[in-house]
C-alpha cells in the first residue's frame, strides 16, 4: 500500500493528535484517514500547516533536529520592535535553560491577509501590533512564543506557514481544510529533505 501524505490547515484550539476528549478538538474532527501522523506538532493555541504521514523515514528526516529542517511562521506580536530587538532575536536569545539557534527574521512591512480567527485576539486600541516571519530549524515547547516574549514583544498569533518550500499560500487551504500533496509537491518535499545539510555537532 503507498504512502499517505496530507497537509492540513490548523485551525486555532485543535490539538496536533487524533485522541482526546470530545471536549477538546483534535484531528479526528477534521481528518478521516487511518494510520497517518503528524510531522511535528503545532500547539493548540497555534495555526497553519501540518504534514501528516505513515512514512517513517521522511517523518524522521523532518524531526530529527540533526538536519535542521526549516519552518517558517508568521507572529504577530504587541508593539513594534525595534532594530535592537529584531537583532537579538536573529542572533538567539536565552530562554528556559538554553540559547535559541539563529534565526531569519523579518519584519513584516503591511498587514498580513490572514482569516480570522475564532476566538479573535486580544485587542487594545493604544498598542499597536507588528507581524514578523521568522524562520527555525529546531522546535521545542513553545519555543516561538518565549522568544518574542524575551524580547519584550509577547505573541499574540502564531501561524505556520512553511514547512521547508511547501508555503500555505499555495496550498490553498482554508482553516479546516486538508488535502493529499500532489506528486510534484511530494517530489519537491523530498528533494528539498535530501538536499538539507546535517547539522553538525
Amino acid at each position: 500500500m503507498p504512502n499517505r501524505y496530507l497537509v492540513f490547515n490548523k485551525p486555532y484550539g485543535v490539538m496536533s493528535q487524533f485522541s482526546g476528549s470530545d471536549v477538546t478538538r483534535t484531528l479526528r474532527h477534521y481528518i478521516q484517514v487511518k494510520r497517518v501522523y503528524p510531522v511535528g506538532r503545532l500547539d493548540q493555541d497555534s495555526e497553519g500547516l501540518l504534514l501528516l504521514t505513515d512514512d517513517g523515514e521522511l517523518q524522521h528526516r523532518l524531526t530529527n533536529p540533526k538536519f535542521a529542517h526549516p519552518r517558517t511562521y508568521w507572529a504577530q506580536v504587541e508593539r513594534i520592535p525595534d532594530e535592537n530587538a529584531l537583532r537579538r532575536l536573529r542572533a538567539g536569545v536565552a530562554i528556559q535553560n538554553y540559547r535559541t539557534l539563529p534565526a531569519h527574521l523579518k519584519l513584516l512591512d503591511e498587514e498580513r491577509r490572514v482569516p480570522p480567527r475564532d476566538p479573535p485576539i486580544r485587542f487594545r486600541k493604544n498598542v499597536p501590533t507588528a507581524w514578523l516571519e521568522i524562520t527555525l530549524v529546531e522546535g521545542r515547547n513553545r519555543q516561538l512564543r518565549r522568544m518574542t516574549a524575551a524580547i519584550g514583544h509577547p505573541t499574540l498569533r502564531l501561524i505556520r506557514v512553511a514547512i521547508g518550500d511547501l508555503w500555505l499560500q499555495e496550498l490553498r487551504l482554508e482553516p479546516g481544510e486538508w488535502r493529499e500533496l500532489s506528486s510534484s509537491e511530494l517530489k519537491a518535499l523530498r528533494e528539498n529533505v535530501k538536499s538539507e545539510n546535517v547539522k553538525s555537532n
